[in-house]
């Protein structure tokens, strides 16, 4: 079976969901198209989810991918809190913000059955997960609908674990992708791989169709995955100067400088390793820092940082998400640019 009979698509193409950046608009657009669209969940709550998904509605029966994540909840530590927001003080100052007056930034939610409840009535063709897989009980019922279940794996050993715990296909994560780092069994960040190093040792090591991604952004990325093993492509960082993105003025032309040729694996954003282009946080307080808190509890300390210095036109304080190789990216409808992934098939 291919990947297209899978997932009920008509080309190999999955838009990587890129929360922050698109709502539903580009996954219709991708998906009308022939690819298949993608929703991030992850930052939305459930009236947020229930909007998204009244829009997706419309264009049934398209498939879609709605995707979410699957961390657990950290423990705040207040020590490590309060080192972090002395580390941020200065920016807050320079930029006129109260250092103490730190509100907690709309969280990133792990899929859950309170999640599942508001997608029973009306399933997803597909739903995928990053950072491993929900809990058996969770993954069963989604199973349950028919829906097929997706996940990112960085290591030949997380998409074994994932072949092994229900997953229908494996996302082989290359370490050039953009955003956030799938990985879930070991975080020794020494053991990530890029996409075509990854790729033919997971198409090897299970029976699953496998969907390169990272660095993929043109028609011969597509060929060349494709040839290496992989079922189909997941295309994320090309898609961000498309008019179906609300990707910022600031990130925009970040993706057009010379700054995009430049990108680094931060915690400095989230507390989790993502991979976005260098910007003057990253560079003055190094891109992985000790003191970020643990996933998603950092976010809070920068967010105000970040709406103070768009407001001014900068990216300084921006998580400027972008995967290693941004040569595809095109402000042009998200349709085409699906179609011309595929001109060399």
């Amino acid at each position: 079976m291919t990947l297209q009979d899978l997932l009920g698509i008509e080309l190999p193409i999955i838009q990587a969901p890129m929360a922050g950046v698109q709502g539903s608009a580009l996954a219709v657009a991708v998906s009308d198209a022939g690819g298949l669209g993608s929703l991030p969940c992850a930052m939305l709550d459930a009236a947020g989810l229930q909007r998204e998904l009244a829009a997706l509605s419309v264009h049934q029966p398209r498939p879609f991918n709605l995707n979410f994540f699957c961390h657990s909840q950290p423990t705040a530590d207040a020590q490590r809190e309060q080192q972090w927001r002395a580390l941020l003080a200065p920016y807050y100052r320079e930029l006129g913000l109260d250092p103490e007056a730190v509100s907690p930034a709309p969280a990133r939610q792990p899929f859950s059955h309170a999640i599942a409840d508001l997608l029973e009535d009306q399933p997803p063709a597909v739903i995928s997960f990053h950072f491993g897989l929900p809990e058996p009980s969770l993954l069963r019922r989604v199973k349950s609908w028919s829906s097929k279940v997706l996940s990112s794996a960085t290591t030949v050993a997380e998409a074994r674990w994932l072949e092994a715990h229900g997953a229908d296909a494996i996302i082989a994560q290359g370490l050039e992708a953009g955003g956030h780092r799938g990985m879930f069994i070991n975080h020794d960040l020494n053991g990530q791989l890029g996409t075509f190093a990854l790729l033919p040792q997971v198409v090897q090591a299970v029976e699953l169709p496998v969907i390169a991604a990272g660095g993929i952004a043109d028609a011969r990325g597509v060929a060349a995955a494709l040839v290496l093993g992989a079922a189909g492509v997941q295309v994320g960082t090309a898609y961000l100067l498309c008019p179906e993105c609300s990707t910022s003025a600031v990130h925009r032309a970040a993706l057009q400088s010379e700054a995009a040729a430049t990108t680094a694996l931060t915690t400095l954003y989230s507390g989790r390793p993502a991979r976005g282009i260098v910007n003057r946080l990253m560079r003055e307080l190094g891109p992985l820092h000790p003191l970020a808190p643990a996933f998603p509890l950092a976010t809070a300390g920068v967010a105000p940082l970040r709406a103070a210095a768009e407001a001014q036109g900068s990216g300084d304080f921006s998580p400027l998400w972008a995967g290693q190789n941004v040569s595809g990216c095109q402000a042009i409808p998200a349709a085409e640019l699906t179609r011309a992934l595929t001109v060399n098939l």
